[in-house]
């Protein structure tokens, strides 16, 4: 893997800190106007759509073969596949094929991938077990094309969850469990572990302990920045707190459910510090962007919703502009989904961390 500067990055922590506060005291045009993060892309193409600054090389994982997808050895007997944009896992035992996640977008490449491996290496290639990392419809929703009989294990809340939806091609797990279940099939182990609700009130993480690889989805993204609006994360302060529970763990291999390429514990730290800068500069934005002309603009007519509309969206300006200035180059699409994240960090730090800004409590 190519070498990032996370080094730099970590002793450039109060140079940041500063470049927020004063990104935040300067809410832009484009903020005022409720339009389009400033900066975040040159300007339209003649399709009329932007261009974005290049994706680091490293972020990349491996090619695809004519079929797809690329199924690959993690260690020993755990495998991992993926078609560039999602991931799932397997571990060929003695007994059968234990299968982590079924992603739609992989589809019946599972099957060709699984196939593939256990023939080569002499195992039984018949999947008896799948376990569902959460409830979510691109990570399972291919549930349906493996036997009625297999057993699929998840959370007490993912069977919930799935009864609630009714989609047949996402079975309700037959086998639940509440805090921790390890997994013993054909010599081999998976320890599943719902550490409180953080992506989806049920996403779990899965430790294959023999080849200290650990699979958590939809909360590092390895080489990228997180998904929009946080990965669509149900729980925000879950969410960062699943990055520290993520990071106990003595993995040296991380499988998150999405992209080209696994992971290593430098991209668990580098998606730390991003977060953690996010949260730095929403405090700075929040403490610094005035309320005041929003409400001479908007208050006259009464039209509070205005008011409030391109109060947050200079605040989200204020938040998103230092970070994607320190991360583009260093993480995949820092100017893509950083103002969404943003908005959600803002958001966040307001409803659920009590930080209201010029919105607390009337003196």
């Amino acid at each position: 893997m190519t070498n990032h500067p996370h080094e730099e990055l970590a002793s450039n922590r109060r140079a940041f800190m500063k470049l927020a506060s004063v990104a935040a005291a300067v809410p832009t045009a484009a903020a005022l106007l409720g339009g389009a993060l400033s900066g975040s892309a040159a300007a339209a193409e003649p399709d009329g759509l932007p261009d974005y600054a290049p994706v680091p090389s490293s972020a990349f994982g491996p090619a695809l073969n004519e079929d797809g997808y690329f199924v690959g050895q993690i260690k020993d007997n755990l495998y991992w596949v993926t078609d560039s944009y999602y991931q799932a896992m397997f571990l060929t035992t003695r007994t059968g094929v234990v299968l982590v996640d079924a992603p739609p977008t992989i589809g019946h490449n599972l099957l060709r991938a699984i196939d593939k491996i256990t023939k080569a290496n002499g195992m039984p290639g018949k999947v008896t077990h799948l376990v569902y990392s959460h409830f979510h419809a691109d990570h399972i929703g291919a549930s349906s094309i493996f036997d009625k009989n297999v057993v699929r294990i998840g959370h007490t809340e993912t069977c919930r969850l799935l009864r609630l939806a009714g989609d047949p091609n996402r079975p309700a797990p037959s086998v639940t469990f509440e805090d921790t279940y390890t997994l013993r099939v054909g010599g081999e182990t998976l320890q599943l572990a719902h550490h409180g609700p953080n992506h989806t009130p049920d996403n779990i993480f899965i430790y294959a302990p023999d080849q200290a690889t650990l699979m958590v989805v939809d909360v590092i993204f390895p080489g990228w920045v997180p998904f929009r609006n946080l990965a669509v994360s149900q729980d925000i302060p879950g969410w960062i707190k699943a990055h520290d529970i993520a990071m106990k763990y003595p993995w040296t291999t991380l499988v998150g459910g999405h992209l080209g390429r696994l992971g290593v514990r430098a991209d668990g730290r580098l998606q730390k510090q991003y977060v953690d800068d996010l949260l730095t500069s929403a405090r700075a934005a929040t403490a610094s962007v005035e309320l005041t002309p929003f409400f001479e603009k908007y208050g006259p007519t009464g039209n509070g919703w205005a008011i409030f509309k391109h109060y947050y969206a200079a605040v989200t300006e204020a938040t998103a502009r230092p970070v994607i200035e320190k991360y583009t180059g260093v993480l995949a699409a820092a100017d893509v989904f950083t103002y969404d994240n943003a908005a959600v960090m803002t958001e966040s730090l307001r409803v659920d961390i009590g930080d209201l800004g010029p919105n607390g409590i009337r003196p």
